[in-house]
């Protein structure tokens, strides 16, 4: 399993898959052919469905710049491999292929390819299942973010305060903004609005309301390419900012049990990540939303003082309960439904959390059947609500749009 420095990634929204993934393939292969005089570029499947409204087409020509490219979208052709596809093709100056190299962008901006069938990140974590890891624990006296930091080493800390500090940004930032978001939904941010009509009281609707304000204002950046972090996508970027940042203003949370808390939501993410998928366009919203709903769930629950059963038992409810949640963005935007969908799920993590933490952490699903489920899940959905803007909601919205 990779390093949570493969989960948690700093860029620039609104897609992890659509925008990330693309500009890391983009550069990658401009770095392997200066001499190229120009480019070619075929997106398929999803990539082409959405590329419009995620920006695919805008960051690769610009990662490629000076040089000329062409974008040539190819919607209806899926590889059986994986459906955001793409093919680039550098050209020499009378237009002949000099080099080609098919890439797939596989979720959270993680890259592969089919020589290696890799990322080629170094795995380092031995357990790759809940049950094994929480028994390793048990065995050795431990809690769960001291087998990330076992795993991964002491450096892990440093990224993380990283990733925490960009989170803590992008709200503050989001927070701050009025207006229309790009694009043609004329879409209104509404963070600021709701940050500011806060009373500032402690009770429960005070923090509800941050958690919505801060959510909101993180799903608004990432929609307007702003710096987020993939957590464990850019669509669902807003969940786990949200929920701990109220938290840490709610309990006056010191940085290191921030950072242990973010270390216990990464691992929930790492174990989607590897046993299924966090790719809205292979497996719909649940591998996205549902995923960081777990995440965030499983976070809240350590930093409530939870047992690593109720961190577990958590994480397998915030994913069981998006179990079929389709990925159908209206005209390809990360917008509707995404944004508002960031913020009621920050909440409903912090229910969940507190659902558990009223149990034993005893129940009959384990984290790690879930998982499995939601992958399978996935692979029944039908295509139009896997990030395709072909059905559900941009299906029956679209026709307003003209897109």
């Amino acid at each position: 399993m990779d390093s949570l420095k493969e989960l948690f990634k700093i860029g620039c929204g609104p897609s992890s898959s659509h925008t990330m993934g693309p500009e890391r393939a983009a550069k990658k292969f401009k770095k392997e052919t200066e001499d190229a005089a120009s480019y070619r570029i075929e997106l398929y499947g999803s990539l082409a469905a959405t590329g419009k409204g995620h920006l695919t087409d805008w960051i690769i020509e610009k990662t490629l710049e000076p040089k000329k490219t062409e974008i040539i979208w190819m919607p209806e052709f899926v590889h059986e491999f994986h459906t955001n596809g793409m093919k680039f093709q550098a050209l020499d100056l009378k237009g002949k292929v000099i080099k080609e190299w098919l890439v797939f962008s596989v979720g959270g901006g993680s890259i592969k390819d089919l020589e290696t069938n890799s990322s080629e990140i170094e795995e380092c974590y031995k357990l790759n299942k809940m049950d094994d890891i929480i028994k390793w624990c048990h065995e050795n006296n431990k809690e769960l973010w001291e087998y990330v930091e076992f795993s991964e080493g002491k450096d892990i800390w440093n990224y993380l305060g990283d990733i925490l500090d960009t989170m803590n940004a992008a709200i503050d930032v989001g927070i701050r903004k009025d207006g229309i978001l790009p694009g043609k939904l004329k879409y209104q941010r509404k963070s600021k609005k709701l940050y500011d009509k806060i009373d500032k009281k402690k009770n429960y609707l005070v923090i509800t309301q941050k958690i919505f304000a801060y959510a909101l204002a993180v799903a608004e950046e990432n929609s307007s390419a702003g710096t987020i972090v993939t957590a464990p996508t850019c669509g669902a970027a807003g969940v786990i900012p949200g929920l701990l940042r109220a938290l840490i203003e709610e309990y006056q949370l010191d940085r290191e049990i921030s950072l242990k808390a973010l270390a216990i939501a990464g691992l929930i993410g790492n174990l989607i990540k590897e046993n299924a998928t966090i790719s809205g366009a292979e497996a719909g919203c649940q591998a996205e939303i549902g995923a960081a709903c777990s995440m965030a769930s499983a976070m809240a629950v350590y930093i409530l003082d939870g047992t690593s059963e109720q961190i577990e038992y958590a994480a397998e409810m915030g994913l069981e309960h998006h179990l079929g949640m389709t990925c159908d963005p209206i005209g390809g935007y990360v917008q509707i439904p995404c944004i508002e969908r960031n913020a009621i799920v920050a909440v409903r993590s912090l229910n969940t959390a507190n659902y558990a933490l009223s149990t034993s952490g005893e129940h009959t699903i384990s984290f790690d059947q879930v998982v499995i489920t939601m992958k399978e899940t996935g692979c029944d959905m039908c295509p139009a609500y896997k990030e395709t803007s072909l059905g559900g909601l941009a299906k029956y919205y679209n026709k307003f749009l003209q897109v």
